[in-house]
């Protein structure tokens, strides 16, 4: 497995620390951030879930604890739009350059506006995906929120 994502790329021409954590990817999970969690060991609260999502019929990006579901409509509210949905994967794959599974917030082709969960702020470090299906990024969530110049707000139910 490479190491070396257009995330962990993204976050080095930052000049931002990180650190990486692998698993073994199961593609027949219901669930990649659980399983990713339960791989490495961590509470499923600290691996957060990239999800790709429409905002008005604009792309946007959801930044989740892996145990929570997003609220589409505290997520349209924290982007300031009326109405938010979920993005087709097949879309999703081809806006961000990655494949699902191995979507990450960073690097992605194009910077879409981006809401990071508020639980996100109650722990040190936390996981996200690096860009690569097995590749988790470990970082702090202010430094997630200075590379990705995204908010942060309460996006779950």
């Amino acid at each position: 497995m490479s190491k070396t994502t257009p995330a962990t790329l993204a976050l080095s021409k930052a000049n931002i620390a990180f650190s990486l954590a692998t698993y073994d990817y199961d593609p027949n999970a219901d669930r990649v951030g659980l399983q990713a969690a339960e791989a490495m060991g961590v509470s499923p609260g600290e691996v957060f879930k990239t999800l790709m999502a429409e905002l008005d019929g604009k792309p946007i990006c959801a930044i989740v604890p892996s145990d929570e579901e997003v609220n589409m409509k505290k997520l349209a509210a924290a982007l300031g739009g009326k109405s938010a949905q979920m993005m087709k994967p097949t879309d999703a794959e081809r806006l961000t350059g990655y494949k699902v599974g191995g979507i990450s917030p960073l690097g992605q082709r194009k910077q879409v506006p981006t809401a990071l969960d508020e639980l996100a702020l109650l722990y040190d470090e936390i996981f996200l995906n690096g860009g690569q299906r097995g590749l988790q990024i470990r970082i702090k969530p202010a430094d997630l929120v200075t590379a990705l110049n995204c908010v942060t707000a309460d996006l779950t139910r």
